[in-house]
């Protein structure tokens, strides 16, 4: 019988697309810094600054119609019922209340297991998002992230392709990940954020989630985005 190692904890899959040195280069190629003549970055480097970003104060707690355009930056579509409901509707003025009591101004790592866990408001708001027609996981998990920058995480067919398929969900073992050996993964992002020369309107777990998806992508995986 051949032996099987088991999977990596958590922490160390993740580790191992932040100590890579090719990503510095590819968070700088993703966010169109000093690119050479010609090319262009990606679409998704304007997510999370659109219109200034989906948390400021005044219309962090409901979905814009830039929310919306911001989604389509990351290569996904809410449909146009779902939109319309979300900017116009019921659907909009419940997440709308769930929105209120999702903490804005910290972030992942900083934030209780109870912010996170199953039954709190982010975990009800991607529920509500998810169980709509033509929706699913990935386009309610962008959207929230594009809300809370800072707490919730972009999470896509790459990053599960690359890190797995924690349960119950991927925040909590993310969350755990930032807070061990004395938040030094979260230390770690924020210097590649540094050293890359982003802005610190992209948040740590941004850093965390391009450096994953492009250093995944590069290993030759064609998930979709």
């Amino acid at each position: 019988m051949s032996f099987v190692a088991p999977p990596k904890p958590f922490v160390e899959r993740v580790g191992v697309f932040l100590a890579d040195s090719q990503a510095v280069v590819d968070l700088r190629r993703y966010f169109g810094i000093d690119l050479p003549p010609g090319a262009v970055p990606f679409t998704g480097s304007r997510f999370e600054h659109l219109a200034g970003g989906g948390d400021r104060p005044e219309i962090a707690d409901r979905i814009t119609a830039e929310d919306l355009v911001a989604v389509q930056a990351l290569s996904v579509t809410v449909p146009a019922p779902v939109a319309l409901d979300l900017l116009e509707g019921r659907l909009g003025a419940r997440l709308s209340g769930l929105l209120q009591a999702i903490p804005r101004d910290i972030d992942m790592v900083e934030a209780e297991v109870s912010d996170l866990a199953p039954g709190s408001p982010a975990a009800r708001a991607w529920q509500l998002l998810e169980g709509q027609s033509d929706v699913g996981w990935v386009i309610a998990g962008k959207l929230l992230a594009r809300k809370r920058p800072r707490l919730l995480p972009v999470y896509d067919k790459v990053v599960r392709c690359a890190l797995g398929r924690p349960r119950p969900s991927f925040w909590l073992p993310l969350h755990d990940a930032l807070r061990a050996d004395d938040r030094a993964l979260h230390r770690q992002l924020l210097a590649l954020r540094q050293v890359a020369g982003l802005p610190e309107t992209v948040s740590a777990l941004r850093v965390c989630d391009v450096a994953v998806w492009m250093g995944h992508r590069a290993e030759g995986h064609a998930c979709p985005r």
